[in-house]
């Protein structure tokens, strides 16, 4: 029988009745005649409040005991789910990540899977069983200790299960009826799509679309696994996520892609400045360096031009918020050493980006992009580009009305009423 793996996440997992939902949902898919493996999440936002928690009781927690804390959310779930299957007539069993074979690195609270060793699963699907994967976790390789894999990771443990087994699809089931060309919480008329490239959904993942997690993306495109983005809250038709060529049109033809996928934003980086860095080879090397041995991913990086009459120039990046004190800490530990005069830290500000394959081989769109941007009275702090993706910063407080006016300005706004997000708070 073909396998197919489904991720539920917290949202769709909130509440007894909501399990007993996804419970008939998995049910059905089993007695269409396929085997059925299911990556959850936590409930809800318990994965927050027991973040929360240990906050409480430790303002900095150890990171090995935060994963073991972090990790019983999806346990839980796991188990409630498997009763309400059995409660189906139908045989299950659930697994945590380690019983499931999710190996990863060591890193905690950021692990990345480096295999997935399927035994236990292969072998509970050939008994009969559907399997259920406590999704966000694994052990490591070299520790043997318990691990995490970062919000979101769950898309990312069903995408590496699918994989694993050969999947024939991987299922992600939200809180909105699939991909959307913005956020609905944000832009109430965006327009559900029916189909985008993996290549399209990786930049707007990488610039803050929350619908599916970064490395989940990367993972289903370097295994070529097609995920199917839909609402556990509907039978509607969601969003195919792949690079395989489109389904032909009614006179046979290729459907073309539209030039402008989506836009997205991001409130969760901060900017830093390096001031009165020394124009000279290897200074701008000794701050990225630092900033790297901090394990620190950055994201836009702009240079100013060296003032003439002092041949100086400033530096300035934008990086996670989370990592903000850790990079400033690293930075001023070289301030001698590099000469730069001073450091500037701003976590107000907001990240837009415009993401769209036919920006290749269309004119016109960079300008369109900045004229709906300058007629919103949206100032631009910083630019950065791909073949297919124009990011900007700008102030945090004026994101919202950005992301509206790119999207109404490349003519994306829905005719057919308001996107329903079903539940969840956006946390």
């Amino acid at each position: 029988m073909p396998i197919v793996v489904q991720k539920y996440g917290g949202s769709s997992l909130a509440d007894a009745e909501s399990i007993k939902r996804v419970a008939r949902r998995i049910a059905e898919t089993r007695k269409a005649g396929n085997e059925v493996v299911v990556a959850v999440s936590a409930m809800g936002d318990s994965t927050d409040e027991l973040l929360d928690l240990a906050q409480d009781v430790s303002p900095v927690p150890p990171p090995r005991e935060l994963d073991m804390l972090m990790t019983a959310g999806e346990r839980i779930s796991m188990a409630l789910v498997a009763m309400a299957i059995h409660d189906l007539g139908i045989s299950a069993r659930s697994f945590t990540g380690s019983q499931a074979g999710v190996i990863t690195d060591e890193a905690h609270g950021r692990a990345k899977i480096i295999d997935v060793t399927p035994g236990r699963i292969t072998e509970a699907l050939g008994k009969g069983h559907v399997v259920i994967v406590a999704g966000f976790q694994g052990v490591s390789q070299t520790t043997k200790e318990i691990t995490t894999l970062g919000r979101g990771g769950t898309d990312t443990t069903a995408v590496a299960l699918a994989a694993a087994l050969n999947a024939e699809v991987c299922e992600i089931y939200t809180d909105v009826d699939g991909v959307f060309t913005a956020d609905p919480r944000i832009v109430p008329r965006a327009r559900k799509l029916d189909r985008i490239s993996a290549e399209e959904m990786l930049e707007l993942a990488a610039s803050g679309s929350k619908v599916l997690h970064l490395r989940s993306v990367e993972y289903a495109r370097r295994y070529d696994i097609p995920i199917h983005v839909r609402s556990s809250f509907t039978p509607k038709e969601g969003t195919i996520v792949s690079d395989q060529p489109a389904p032909k049109g009614p006179e046979g033809e290729a459907v073309e892609a539209p030039i402008i996928a989506g836009v997205a934003h991001d409130l969760s980086e901060a900017k830093i400045t390096v001031v009165g860095v020394p124009d000279t080879t290897g200074k701008a090397a000794q701050i990225f360096h630092a900033v790297a041995a901090a394990e620190i991913n950055l994201d836009m990086i702009v240079q100013n031009v060296s003032a003439t009459d002092t041949g100086l120039t400033d530096i300035s990046f934008t990086l996670p918020k989370a990592d903000g004190q850790r990079a400033m800490e690293a930075l001023k530990a070289i301030e001698e050493q590099v000469g730069f005069t001073g450091l500037q830290y701003d976590d107000q500000i907001g990240k837009l980006s415009l993401v769209g394959a036919g920006m290749r081989s269309n004119p016109g769109v960079s300008a369109t992009f900045f004229r709906a941007l300058a007629d919103a009275d949206v100032n631009i702090e910083m630019i950065s580009t791909s073949e297919i993706r124009i990011s900007v910063i700008t102030r945090s407080e004026l994101l919202d009305e950005a992301v509206q006016a790119v999207h109404t300005a490349f003519g994306l706004d829905s005719q057919d009423g308001e996107a329903v997000v079903y539940a969840g708070t956006g946390r």
